[in-house]
């Protein structure tokens, strides 16, 4: 009976998602303050439903409920209790029911955060998720409800969680990457409420640019937190794959990087405003798109949740629902669009554009390489891949191309530079990074590389060009504290993004350029060189987990007659699914990383071996969340926290409809 509990309460949320996009869109057209008013409490009341339904479901996992059958399908009695929660979202109806609730708390969000907002506006954001909230709540109703039960004769006993969730990356990652995914859908609101209320203008980028903001950085520590457990989980030691659904939260993310930037010229000059609404479109479109690809089976990834042809065409034709609706209103609005003001080659408005085409350019090379294999198997063409080698040719020249605007950008004036000295400072780090770049590779493991070479100019160049913004910043207040004062949040999280960015840059080149691995054969006593160090064979033993048998190995690293570390890998069998996972063991340091994985058993207790050296691996994970840690602080800015008009003059210019 509590399940059906569960299916009410997600019945219940179905039809406020239909009053909430229905009646506060009916009040405003029609000018009805109290209609209007409704949206705010109905955004409230759906959250409440989808947590009680997601709650019902959780409670489902915790007392082994084996009569609903995605609990039976994802857990059984030796699952342990932390594995059982994450499960919830462990396969395709779990994590829909997760991804409809985080779209209900960005609702919920809206609502409670939104008083320096017109109600109208505020009305119009609100129903537009609602419109989104019908669509995924139906999904899971009519294709794949997470109480579907199994009666009369409901097993004893679960299968199991896929071994590869059996991790602490499934209890973080996905909520983390659905709050940015999802996230993207306020954006999107926001720019469909500004198209319906026809006033595209910096006042809704002003809205608009916080929660952007916001939901970037939850999806930049969504995609950081994925590619770590990627590598530390798969036992292939590698930080990113192009696989198709790594690329399909890549390609938003840029997307909403070249928005976020945008909303920025929007705001202060007025400019970019239908180029701005195009990407907020663009941007949860293509989170949509990565949904499509994930739940439909048009590929194969071990990331994927579904192969059900049925769930496919509901989300595609969803998708072409909202790409389609949302394009024509966009065409209908956007041609009527006068853009204000002019400015010159040599500006900052100048620089965020090129920024933003080059991360648009990026983000439509990352689709067509994914889409590519796709279309030419359907057309007949038999089955074709897209790997790294195209990625990385598209990506390094056009990284470069980026990080060279990053560099100028911040340092240039609006509308016009009028004094081109201020780039002095910026050629001469741009020299002393050339030099140190084609130095720095010589003092690295293997042999001379000018990808790294290249790498570390780009990442020093853009972190010295940072430190020459701040100082300038500086020189021009007198002070490290009046500047403070002045600049705002906004800057010092522009700064620590832009350190972030030139962390990672650095650690890809390193990892990618310098890694020393080995693969080869080795059983008790065995002794085998890595760079500076001796790895030696020392024991093997079955271990006994709890829902898992393991061959366990112990290997001694020793560095010259000094005992450095023990570290011990493992190979899994799981009781219930059969299934053999691989736990690398990484010994973490500040400037490498240290990893072993056991591949096969070859017999006489000798195994095949992976032993590697990944030289600043780690600064691509820290580098990650020094760019969402820069949006979380730039969100703080007090111009977001300010009320820019009194109530009573945001009244007398309502948001009348079009």
């Amino acid at each position: 009976m509590f399940a059906e509990f569960g299916h009410f309460a997600l019945v219940t949320a179905f039809a406020i998602a239909i009053c909430q996009s229905v009646i506060p869109l009916y009040g405003y057209f029609t000018q009805q303050d109290t209609l209007i008013a409704t949206a705010k409490p109905l955004a409230l009341l759906q959250g409440f439903a989808l947590a009680v339904s997601f709650a019902v479901l959780m409670h489902g996992f915790l007392v082994h409920d084996f009569s609903i059958s995605y609990v039976a399908n994802n857990s059984n009695l030796y699952l342990p209790w932390y594995f059982r929660l994450s499960a919830v979202w462990g396969a395709h109806e779990g994590s829909l029911l997760l991804w409809a609730l985080i779209l209900a708390v960005w609702g919920v969000a809206v609502s409670l955060f939104s008083r320096g907002i017109p109600d109208e506006m505020a009305s119009l954001v609100l129903s537009v998720l609602g419109m989104i909230g019908i669509g995924f709540i139906a999904f899971m109703l009519f294709t794949s409800n997470p109480f579907e039960r199994l009666l009369p004769f409901a097993p004893a006993n679960g299968q199991d969680l896929n071994p590869l969730l059996q991790d602490p990356g499934l209890i973080f990652h996905p909520p983390m990457l659905y709050m940015g995914y999802v996230g993207l859908s306020v954006a999107y609101a926001f720019a469909m409420a500004a198209l319906i209320a026809g006033r595209l203008d910096a006042t809704w980028a002003r809205w608009s640019r916080p929660w952007t903001t916001i939901a970037w950085s939850f999806l930049t520590f969504g995609i950081a937190l994925g590619s770590w457990w990627a590598y530390y989980e798969l036992g292939w030691g590698g930080w990113w794959f192009w696989d198709p659904v790594e690329n399909a939260s890549l390609i938003p993310w840029l997307v909403a990087t070249a928005l976020m930037h945008s909303l920025a010229v929007t705001e202060k000059r007025g400019l970019f405003r239908s180029w701005t609404v195009l990407l907020a479109i663009a941007a949860f479109s293509l989170s949509l798109l990565g949904t499509f690809l994930v739940r439909s089976g048009v590929l194969t990834s071990v990331h994927a949740f579904a192969n059900d042809p049925e769930r496919g065409v509901f989300i595609l034709g969803f998708l072409i629902v909202v790409i389609g609706g949302s394009l024509t209103l966009y065409a209908i609005r956007a041609a009527a669009v006068s853009e204000p003001g002019r400015f010159g080659w040599l500006s900052r408005e100048s620089w965020l554009l090129f920024n933003n085409l080059i991360l648009t350019v990026m983000a439509i090379s990352v689709l067509l390489g994914t889409l590519y294999p796709l279309l030419v198997d359907s057309l007949g063409g038999g089955k074709v891949s897209v790997g790294p080698p195209f990625f990385n040719a598209v990506f390094v020249p056009l990284t470069a191309i980026l990080v060279s605007f990053m560099v100028f950008g911040p340092l240039t004036s609006w509308q016009q530079m009028k004094d081109t000295r201020q780039y002095r400072p910026l050629i001469v780090a741009g020299l002393v990074s050339v030099i140190a770049g084609l130095v720095w590779p010589t003092q690295m493991l293997g042999a001379y590389s000018i990808a790294s070479a290249l790498g570390t100019v780009l990442a020093l160049w853009l972190a010295l060009g940072t430190v020459i913004d701040i100082r300038q910043r500086i020189l021009e207040y007198g002070s490290v504290r009046v500047m403070s004062r002045k600049v705002g949040a906004g800057f010092f999280g522009m700064w620590t993004a832009h350190i972030g960015v030139a962390v990672t840059i650095f650690g890809v080149a390193m990892v990618e350029n310098h890694t020393e691995h080995r693969d080869l054969r080795m059983g008790p006593g065995d002794v085998q060189a890595l760079g500076p160090y001796e790895v030696r064979f020392i024991q093997l033993e079955k271990i006994q987990g709890p829902n898992y048998v393991a061959d366990r190995v112990t290997f001694e690293v020793w560095e010259g007659t000094r005992l450095y570390q023990a570290v011990m890998p493992e190979k899994r069998l799981y009781n219930a699914s059969q299934m053999v996972m691989t736990e690398a063991a990484i010994d973490p340091g500040f400037t490498r990383d240290l990893y072993i994985a056991l591949g096969e058993p070859l017999g006489d207790g000798d195994w095949a071996v992976r032993l590697s050296i990944k030289p600043f691996v780690d600064w691509i994970w820290a580098g990650s969340f020094l760019m969402g840690f820069g949006g979380i602080v730039a969100i703080t800015d007090r111009r977001y926290r300010r009320v820019r008009a009194r109530k009573a003059a945001l009244l007398e210019d309502r948001v009348a409809p079009a």
